[in-house]
């Protein structure tokens, strides 16, 4: 195992399926010559040239069609959108055409594109840039959709991506890029569907996905050391498909349920797992579950209110002690 960065984990996957197969190819804004917002593809266009790091126009309706079209062809684009705020101006070629298109070909086109975007909160800048959109593309048909918490997962999640035939739209959090974590020193390829337990537990079952698994974890460790609760913590990292049968089996276990989301609650992942709930373990809860979620605002530029408006650790452990008459 190796310890590197979460950016230097994206970039080893995108190196490595590069240097694999010629028809794989970066494209987005900044990311050739200047190698990234993120630094996540630094290095690359010197490397594999203009022609396969390709720098685009700040136009993501017309970039972002330009590699689902490109996929068609048997090219396989990853495409970064620099924030998942402007992904909102690709939604019709991401919903429209590659989540759909080999349902109306009949099978005859297939879309093997990767669209990267960063978002979530990242200390103040604003609400234009602060957008936590993943509840809105795990809802639609024929997506998958994959959010990475650690250097290990961000790393074997866009290698198995790259060689997935359906359209992988993953989304990163902005606050992560300098996190360390391990990863194996091999190639390695994350499942696409399922879940993790990031820390076994009998008492509570704490779901969370990207940063808000790191909040659970937090919050684990505070319960177990100041009230003798030990929760168990279970990482979505994939919402599109969400992982029906973990979700089940963990709360048939520990029979209550916390679920952590940077997002507002309203029509989220939160509101997903707990219709999972009522629908398959209904009887196997001795308490009714509870979503931690941001304040219905839009994310305030003020640095006191963004912290106002976002939940944290310390929200996690008191929706806990909660279920508890605490």
């Amino acid at each position: 195992m190796a310890e590197m960065m979460f950016w230097e984990a994206v970039r080893r996957a995108h190196d490595e399926e590069m240097a694999r197969d010629p028809l794989v190819i970066a494209m987005g804004e900044d990311i050739g010559v200047a190698g990234g917002t993120y630094k996540a593809t630094q290095g690359l266009w010197d490397k594999y040239g203009p022609e396969r790091v390709i720098d685009t126009p700040i136009s993501e309706n017309g970039f972002t069609g330009l590699g689902i079209g490109a996929s068609f062809l048997g090219v396989r684009p990853i495409i970064e959108i620099m924030s998942v705020n402007f992904a909102w101006l690709a939604m019709d070629q991401i919903f429209n055409t590659a989540a759909k298109v080999r349902y109306m070909s009949g099978g005859q086109l297939e879309a093997p594109v990767v669209i990267r975007s960063p978002g979530g909160c990242a200390h103040q800048l604003g609400a234009q840039h602060s957008a936590r959109m993943e509840k809105v593309f795990m809802g639609v048909a024929g997506l998958r959709v994959v959010t990475p918490s650690n250097p290990r997962q961000a790393y074997g999640l866009i290698k198995s991506a790259v060689r997935c035939n359906d359209p992988v739209f993953i989304n990163e959090h902005e606050l992560m890029y300098n996190m360390k974590g391990e990863v194996p020193d091999g190639e390695y390829f994350h499942p696409l569907e399922g879940s993790e337990v990031a820390r076994e537990g009998k008492d509570v079952t704490l779901f969370g996905y990207n940063v808000s698994v790191h909040w659970c974890l937090q919050a684990a460790e505070i319960l177990s050391k100041q009230h003798g609760i030990e929760a168990e913590v279970v990482d979505l990292y994939s919402l599109s498909p969400l992982d029906r049968k973990g979700i089940v089996e963990s709360v048939s276990k520990t029979h209550r349920a916390v679920i952590a989301e940077e997002a507002e609650p309203a029509v989220g992942v939160g509101a997903e797992v707990m219709a999972i709930l009522n629908e398959e373990c209904f009887f196997e809860l001795d308490a009714a579950p509870v979503r931690v979620s941001a304040a219905n605002v839009p994310v305030p530029y003020n640095h006191g209110l963004e912290k106002a408006a976002i939940p944290n650790a310390k929200d996690v452990v008191e929706a806990v002690l909660s279920l508890y008459g605490r």
